[in-house]
């Protein structure tokens, strides 16, 4: 049995005949630094993607909300005078008011 003539000869030989053609040895070593330890990795993608969709989902739900808050800013421009008869018990100078509380 022969020595090979270095450590790698070894383990060259014992690798998969594709793997063997260093062209395509090359390309996977590159293919793997890309997606997994590039700054720019499919993982890091992934994780921005997810970012930015929970952003806009977010973002539409803040949107609705100032929607809603606009809508009752402009429906308490309209209603003032109810809003203070009923929260807080207001009255005109010739009113009697009458608090009815229900039990629940």
């Amino acid at each position: 049995m022969a020595l090979s003539s270095t450590p790698w000869q070894a383990i060259w030989n014992r690798l998969p005949a594709p793997l063997q053609n260093r062209y395509y040895l090359t390309l996977v070593v590159f293919l793997f630094i890309m997606v997994f330890l590039d700054r720019h990795s499919l993982w890091t993608q992934w994780k921005l993607w997810r970012a930015q969709k929970q952003l806009d989902a977010d973002r539409t739900f803040y949107q609705d909300k100032i929607k809603e808050a606009r809508e009752e800013a402009e429906d308490f421009e309209l209603t003032k005078e109810k809003f203070a008869r009923e929260h807080y018990y207001m009255k005109r100078a010739d009113e009697d008011v009458f608090i009815i509380q229900q039990e629940k």
